[in-house]
């Protein structure tokens, strides 16, 4: 008998009954939908390998994104950046049946709705500070890639939206201030090495466009770089080997080009002086249609319209780009598209904000929070880059008709991505004082039977 109760007894010893029922754990579909229209759309093996650029990848992983996040139920629109794609859409879809070029709009429209897929992938399936830094290793990994293979074509990426050396030179200028900031977060030689590899890369690669419209988004993200580095020591010599850097590896013609970019030839018979044609052309495209504007994609075709018997040097640019972000967004989306746009912007601002004060110990705090030291959290550095990022869009924006173009809105992804992570700062996390010199600092300590969080 004493043998049948041992028996019997036996079941109720099972190891994984010990504490609370293990839970199922959450599916990572959408998270592996992220990357791979984040390869697709950045890093576009379709262009490379015959016989892919038949078949829309990009579009359908964006689909099955915004498909996965609505079946999920996950769909949040609490942040403010996320509520104003809804009257973005509005508008666009307003100019659809009312658009000169109606194609066109339709096309735009599209576009940007498959980029709102994208967004709503990143903000739900982006939710761990694990999940953050494998796609910020994802991403780094494309851009880089991306870098190389411009630098070996002579400034041009690799087809589609990248194709032209301007736009080329937008999204390496967004990339720069990525290699910087995580360089001064590595710890160890080899991290520090990979990435000033990384920025070495992208440099050369916007030098390699040979873009003067491109030059001053990356001065723009250069002077952010040195204003908020964590050691204006260390980054008045990492600044110092760069500049040595470009002087070096730059092109010939790259300072011809960009000293000319202000003579009076380019200013009054060249490029200059064209952009500034278009330029006041588009402004009366907005004085004439204030409100919504004259509709996504349709600047080119409502040109001609708005010239009056003008022309710059004898000739007409009906037909062309309007050769900045910033006009084409006020000419064909009006005052709601400023208002719009404007707002997620400064909402970026504002979340970029909360987590730099969150993460920034109090002791190295000083006027305005620019000076930081070494050895903080992780996503202090990711806001930084992030900020600096959309500051290299902005000032090449001016220059470069990039408005509709997915790094913006995917930047503006990753921003509320990290304000959802920073404010969701696991149990166990150091706390932003603590001392310490480990520069992963406010990440929690796995727990039994867990994976370790990932390094960048």
């Amino acid at each position: 008998m004493g043998s049948d109760a041992k028996t019997i007894a036996a079941p109720d010893k099972r190891t994984w009954a010990i504490g609370q029922p293990r839970q199922a754990r959450e599916s990572n579909v959408g998270f592996y939908l992220v990357i791979a229209s984040l390869l697709f759309e950045f890093g576009r093996p379709q262009a490379l390998i015959p016989g892919l650029k038949f078949i829309p990848f990009a579009t359908g992983f964006d689909v099955l994104l915004i498909l996965n996040v609505v079946m999920s139920g996950k769909l949040d629109l609490s942040r403010l950046q996320t509520k104003l794609w809804i009257p973005l859409l509005v508008v666009m879809a307003i100019h659809v049946p009312i658009a000169v070029n109606n194609f066109w709009a339709l096309m735009t429209f599209k576009d940007i709705l498959l980029t709102f897929g994208l967004y709503l992938g990143i903000v739900t399936y982006v939710n761990s500070l694990e999940k953050m830094l494998t796609l910020m290793k994802v991403w780094l990994g494309v851009l880089c890639f991306l870098a190389i293979m411009g630098i070996t074509s002579g400034g041009r990426g690799i087809g589609g939206w990248m194709g032209d050396e301007n736009d080329f030179c937008m999204v390496m200028n967004m990339a720069v201030p990525f290699g910087y900031f995580l360089l001064f977060s590595a710890s160890g030689i080899w991290q520090k090495m990979k990435y000033l590899g990384f920025l070495g890369a992208f440099i050369l690669a916007a030098m390699a466009t040979l873009s003067r419209g491109g030059f001053f988004g990356l001065a723009a993200a250069g002077i952010y770089c040195w204003y908020r580095s964590p050691k204006k020591l260390n980054a008045l010599i990492v600044v110092i080997v760069v500049v040595l850097f470009m002087l070096m590896l730059a092109p010939a013609t790259y300072w011809d080009e960009i000293s000319s970019s202000t003579s009076n030839d380019t200013m009054t018979l060249g490029t200059g002086g064209a952009r500034l044609y278009t330029w006041g052309i588009g402004m009366d495209m907005f004085y004439s249609n204030p409100i919504i504007g004259v509709g996504q994609g349709n600047f080119p075709w409502t040109f001609g319209s708005y010239e009056h018997g003008q022309s710059f040097n004898d000739k007409s640019f009906a037909g062309r780009a309007a050769h900045s972000a910033w006009v084409t967004l006020i000419s064909e989306l009006g005052l709601a598209g400023i208002v719009i746009v404007g707002g997620m912007l400064l909402q970026c601002y504002k979340d970029l904000k909360f987590v730099r004060r969150k993460f920034t110990p109090p002791g190295s705090r000083q006027k305005h929070g620019q000076i930081v030291q070494a050895g903080e959290d992780i996503r202090m550095y990711l806001a930084r880059a992030m900020e600096g990022s959309i500051i290299g869009f902005i000032v090449s924006g001016i220059f470069i008709s990039i408005m509709w173009y997915p790094a913006l809105w995917i930047m503006v992804a990753f921003v509320v991505a990290l304000r959802n992570i920073s404010e969701m700062q696991s149990e166990g996390a150091l706390p932003a004082a603590a001392p310490t010199t480990h520069p992963w600092r406010g990440i929690s300590l796995p727990r039994l039977g867990e994976r370790p969080i990932s390094r960048l």
